[in-house]
């Protein structure tokens, strides 16, 4: 059976290797237009197999000849209306690279539309603008596929483009994005292209890559563990090619030209630098507080950088120059100072900016205006022109690249020059913008590799990253505890039948969480199903080595799903502890209940934003409570089922009494019970059910408690709730008293009522958790450490000193260490090597504590004691 177990496990662990499905068809080589470049074929047959690919082609490598050999050939296999969508400027690179490469039996017909009345049948290959897309006058879903090309526009997630698009283009089968510049800053803009694509759910993407501040909402970096991975899943999926020799062929002809750039710093207008908040004045302008001030100082310095741009412009009357600008007035001030240049603007009527662009790339005049959101994207500027000038720098790196790489392009014959004028308060920007370019630079390298080493083969992308399934097993014991570095389904199965007298384990809550760059990871899933799933080979043994009668507690927490995730709007919450519950009964445990952990809502909305007091004030309707955590009581069948007793119960001594003369005896319902000398009634109440009363002291006012303070109100508050009949009204009273003192917290709850219900624990220490000495030890901290307070509570109360307690889970060791501390076995499984490391040193700790005599351990003899008792 085992074998099987262990067959049946490694299948489901390759199955999660989740590269791009292959969604589109296969097309032989010999039937991809010889027109076209060798290294652009390749590339075509390959978006034509997958089906929803991006090619993120650099500048000059043939992405529109591709984009139209695509449309071409789904024309051919696939016949369906098809469309374009594209940036202003652009449409005529696509018409000249028809005529130039698609002739004769390889011609496209092309036609550019604006609304659904021009479209005509399905032979024609539509181009239309993002406009025309995000006003609805072109209805996507009428199209079996659809390019993007200069996908940038999908670049700011939660952007009204972005959350327009996605649903817009649903339905097209076939899907393509091209652009040559996916920001290297912004890794999530990948994931954004994904979403567009269907290759994987956003939220999802999200999760399985990146890793959450638990202190700031939104602000997710990579795991570095998971590099590789992404990386190659990106790989899967889009194609990033900077030189024709990354896929097998010649260079030649495909030499960069050189890039030369000057900067020129102009002085900052030191009367207008303004004053800080609180009115102290600035000595220089500080463009560091934000857009606004960065915006003043382009307009106080535009005269002194619009002067720099002529300047330069004259020294070489004969080149043709791109000027780009950010402002309205900046273009103003250039048509003035350099009445021959030609302006293109946002207002400006269509047909004459694609016109006025059209003819600049012909060379019909030298000086070109505009902004790079206007002309940054697409154009190709390099036949006649070399020349850039940047009248400003600003915070976008990828509207900056995108506008240089107008002209330093493959096939450019002539030495680029790019002039960056900035003033002396903008060193700052511009130190930012010359790290973002070095890391784009990093990215695209990086990128190169993975092309070079994998090719557009994603079998052997999957091969590389199967490596990465299974771990050497390593066992640690000590004379109280035994530890294993180890998938915690291989080491369960390991476990022999009813050995362990108790199961306590935090599972992780679904793929909330990586730990490990390993595929047994379970938090490696890709949603709930596929979490429970894994549990499936897990939770039956677990079951198996448990002892008849005994309790397994599982600490959960729900999910909360995110609104623009979702669809829904506003923050849902997954019932991941109702899942978990089901999910134990359905493995043949009996449920005996659920212990309630409150939380902090304070934090929590800290870290999710989904509980907002503003937001509560807009609509009271869009949010729900703060999410607390479970413990979940299974339990596994006695051997005997006709009585309620386990196998080997877990036994509480009952107190001493005292009897009439004083002495101890053992328990008497009739006799006063020791405090102290047994496991009381009184405990036994509030174990099973609490019961409270007031204590007819008055309670403080309000305003007595509010001027105590948060510090000391914390505790004092939660003690008079729990010695007093809650009054909600004064509840809210003491905190709105504490926030016109101006001493309400903002970071975390102050005033959190106690818990009259044993099911319901109030006074979790949330911050004692082992975490504290991985900070004294400056060592990693663990991602979701198990509050200490919780395991000692469930290990004293549901086993039997000297019993085994074991977690499959076991982090840093929490569960090992306190049942050693309380006088069991620690025992349990950690996959991560770091983690496993810092438990086997905490376990050690631990079990030299406990071992450790003291003088109360010795028995004190009196050397004359035998001559009295023969006495």
């Amino acid at each position: 059976m085992s074998a099987n177990i262990l067959s049946d496990y490694n299948e489901f662990l390759r199955a999660k290797i989740r590269l791009a499905p292959a969604k589109g068809f296969d097309v032989p080589l010999e039937q991809i237009n010889p027109g076209l470049k060798p290294h652009t074929r390749d590339i075509v047959r390959w978006a034509l197999k997958g089906g929803q690919r991006a090619i993120f082609a650099s500048f000059g490598l043939h992405k529109t000849s591709t984009n139209l050999e695509v449309m071409r050939q789904i024309g051919i296999h696939r016949p369906c209306l098809r469309l374009i969508v594209l940036p202003l400027g652009v449409r005529q690179e696509f018409v000249r690279e028809a005529a130039k490469r698609f002739t004769g039996e390889h011609a496209v017909t092309l036609k550019f539309i604006r609304s659904n009345d021009e479209i005509e049948g399905a032979d024609i290959v539509y181009m239309t603008n993002y406009e025309s897309v995000r006003e609805g006058k072109v209805d996507v879903s009428r199209f079996g596929a659809a390019s993007l090309d200069e996908a940038s526009v999908l670049r700011s997630y939660g952007s009204k483009t972005y959350q327009e698009f996605l649903p817009m283009f649903d339905q097209v089968e076939f899907k393509f994005v091209f652009t040559a510049t996916p920001s290297p800053n912004r890794f999530k803009e990948l994931i954004h292209y994904a979403g567009f694509l269907g290759v994987m759910d956003t939220g999802q993407a999200l999760t399985r890559f990146f890793q959450r501040d638990s202190e700031k909402a939104g602000n997710l970096t990579l795991y570095p563990h998971k590099e590789t991975e992404f990386w190659l899943w990106v790989a899967s999926w889009a194609c990033f090619i900077r030189r024709p020799s990354d896929l097998g062929h010649s260079d030649e002809g495909y030499d960069l030209p050189p890039l030369e750039v000057h900067y020129h710093e102009v002085p900052s207008d030191y009367e207008a630098a303004g004053n800080e908040k609180n009115g102290q004045g600035l000595l220089i302008p500080n463009v560091a507080m934000g857009l606004s001030a960065a915006a003043g100082e382009k307009r106080q310095s535009m005269t002194a950088r619009v002067a720099k741009v002529a300047e330069i412009v004259a020294a070489d009357p004969n080149d043709h120059f791109v000027i780009w600008h950010d402002l309205e007035d900046e273009r103003h001030a250039i048509q003035a100072a350099l009445p021959e240049a030609v302006s293109v603007w946002g207002t400006q009527d269509l047909e004459q900016r694609e016109q006025r662009i059209a003819d600049f790339s012909d060379g019909k005049f030298k000086l070109l205006s505009t902004k790079p959101i206007i002309a940054g994207s697409g154009c190709n500027f390099q036949v006649h022109c070399h020349r850039e000038i940047f009248a400003g720098i600003g915070f976008k790196f990828n509207d900056f690249i995108q506008a240089i790489h107008r002209v330093q392009r493959f096939q450019q014959t002539r030495p680029v020059r790019i002039d960056i004028i900035h003033t002396e308060v903008e060193r700052a920007v511009l130190a930012e913008l010359q790290e973002k370019w070095r890391r784009h630079d990093e990215m695209q390298e990086k990128m190169g590799e993975i092309i070079r080493s994998y090719g557009l083969d994603q079998l052997s992308m999957q091969d590389s990253l199967a490596r990465t399934i299974g771990v050497e097993r390593h066992v640690v014991k000590g004379e109280r505890f035994t530890v294993a570095n180890n998938d915690c389904v291989l080491e369960a199965l390991e476990q022999p039948d009813n050995s362990v007298g108790m199961i306590v384990t935090s599972i992780p809550f679904a793929n909330h969480y990586e730990y490990t760059p390993s595929y047994n990871d379970f938090g490696h899933t890709q949603d709930n199903d596929h979490f429970w799933a894994q549990m499936d080979f897990l939770t039956p043994q677990l079951y198996r080595i448990l002892q008849p009668g005994r309790i397994y507690a599982c600490h959960v927490k729900d999910r909360i799903n995110f609104g623009n995730v979702t669809g829904a709007g506003v923050p849902t919450v997954s019932p991941f502890h109702a899942e978990a519950l089901f999910h134990g009964m359905k493995h043949g445990f009996d449920y005996l209940g659920m212990i309630t952990v409150v939380t902090d809502v304070v934090r929590e909305n800290n870290q999710t934003y989904r509980l907002g007091y503003s937001e509560v004030c807009k609509d009271g309707t869009k949010m729900g409570v703060g999410s607390p955590e479970y413990i979940l009581l299974f339990h596994k069948p006695q051997t005997d089922r006709s009585r309620g007793y386990a196998d080997v119960p877990v036994t509480k001594a009952k107190p001493l009494c005292q009897a009439e003369d004083g002495t101890p005896v053992d328990f008497d319902r009739r006799l006063a019970p020791i405090p102290g000398t047994g496991y009381s009634v009184a405990r036994w109440q509030v174990d099973a059910h609490a019961f409270w009363r007031s204590s007819g002291d008055r309670l403080l006012c309000a305003e007595e408690l509010a001027s105590y303070g948060p510090g000391k109100l914390a505790k004092m508050f939660t003690d008079l709730s729990l010695a007093n009949i809650y009054n909600y009204e004064y509840h809210v009273k003491v905190g709105e008293s504490m926030l016109a003192n101006k001493t309400l917290p903002a970071d975390y709850l102050s005033l959190a009522p106690g818990s009259a219900d044993p099911m319901v624990w109030h006074d979790i220490v949330r911050m004692r958790t082992l975490n504290g000495e991985q900070s004294a030890r400056a060592v990693e901290k663990h991602v979701c450490p198990f509050q200490i307070d919780i395991v000692d509570r469930l290990i004293n109360r549901y086993s039997n000193p000297g019993d085994v307690v074991y977690d499959p889970f076991c982090g840093l060791g929490t569960v090992p260490v306190r049942a050693m501390k309380l006088g069991r076995r620690g025992a349990g499984s950690e996959l991560n090597p770091a983690y496993f490391a810092d438990q086997v040193h905490y376990c050690h700790a631990m079990e030299r504590e406990v071992s450790m005599p003291t003088l109360f351990d010795f028995e004190l003899v009196d050397a004359t004691q035998p001559e009295r008792e023969a006495a």
